[in-house]
């Protein structure tokens, strides 16, 4: 789920799988908290203080923001459900979490005015060939 594609999968879970077990998972992408705790690291070189370091204030709101995200999702949902946090590249968390799944739902995250290969983002598009269940594809 991303920020801005949860609400029309969570929906589709809501009104296709009412009564199956539902994980809402959530993947941090770990490059940017990376990126900037280099960029610190690089410019001001080693031996300053850790708690000035932005790539630790970035995970930390990246933490925040996706715990936020998975029990807004939850709530919407209105019924158990099983929340999940991971780090790495979305598509692979995804494609890995899914591998005993009856159905995987995601978002659309192309460009909505071009049909066909354009209307998938690049993750999108690596979970929909490399998912081992079905996938349901809705547009957010």
């Amino acid at each position: 789920m991303t920020e801005s594609t949860w609400p029309a999968c969570v929906d589709a879970a809501r009104e296709r799988a009412p009564h199956d077990a539902v994980v809402l998972l959530h993947v941090s992408d770990d490059e940017v908290v990376a990126a900037a705790h280099h960029a610190y690291e690089g410019l001001l070189g080693r031996g300053h203080r850790p708690d000035r370091d932005p790539g630790a204030r970035l995970e930390a709101l990246s933490g925040t923001a996706a715990a936020d995200l998975l029990e807004a999702a939850a709530h919407r949902l209105g019924r158990p459900c099983e929340l999940l946090d991971h780090h790495g590249r979305a598509e692979h968390e995804v494609v890995r979490a899914a591998a005993d799944a009856a159905l995987l739902i995601c978002a659309r995250d192309g460009e909505r005015g071009h049909p066909g290969p354009h209307s998938l983002g690049r993750a999108t598009r690596f979970v929909v060939d490399h998912a081992e269940c079905p996938v349901l594809l809705v547009w957010p």
